[in-house]
């Protein structure tokens, strides 16, 4: 187990524009607050969304895609440098007008609605590749 303790630098409460990308607007905020490491937790509501499923045998993300009105149950996530730019880590979960759940990565969706928490850590947070996950991991 890596870990480090992190002192808070602000905390901040930011609505998403309707019609932008959820995570860009994630990232925007971080870089408008200049947080190169971060935690954050969201919810609203998204006109669309593709959710990526990491395959553990394969190694490689699996694609979902769904062009449909979607409930942003739940979005937590983590803000860290990825090659030198910041990324935000996002996973969610989201819902159908039945209450069938969705989740997974949330790598792009249209936002409609969205209210953010975000925490950010002195310091910066650096993500590597990981030989044994061949995932980009951050500590």
């Amino acid at each position: 187990m890596n870990y480090r303790e992190v002192t808070t630098t602000g905390e901040y409460l930011a609505r998403l524009e309707t019609g932008a990308d959820w995570r860009a607007e994630i990232e925007a905020l971080a870089a408008d607050v200049d947080a190169d490491a971060a935690w954050f937790a969201a919810m609203g509501a998204v006109q669309d969304a593709e959710l990526w499923f990491y395959d553990q045998d394969s190694c490689e993300y699996q694609s979902m895609t769904f062009d449909e009105p979607l409930e942003v149950a739940s979005c937590v996530g983590n803000v860290s440098l990825l090659d030198g730019d910041r990324f935000a880590h996002t996973h969610a979960v989201l819902s159908r007008p039945s209450g069938q759940a969705l989740a997974g990565h949330l790598d792009s969706a249209t936002v409609w609605a969205g209210e953010v928490h975000l925490r950010a850590f002195e310091g910066e947070l650096e993500r590597e590749y990981d030989d044994t996950t061949e995932l980009d991991l951050w500590l």
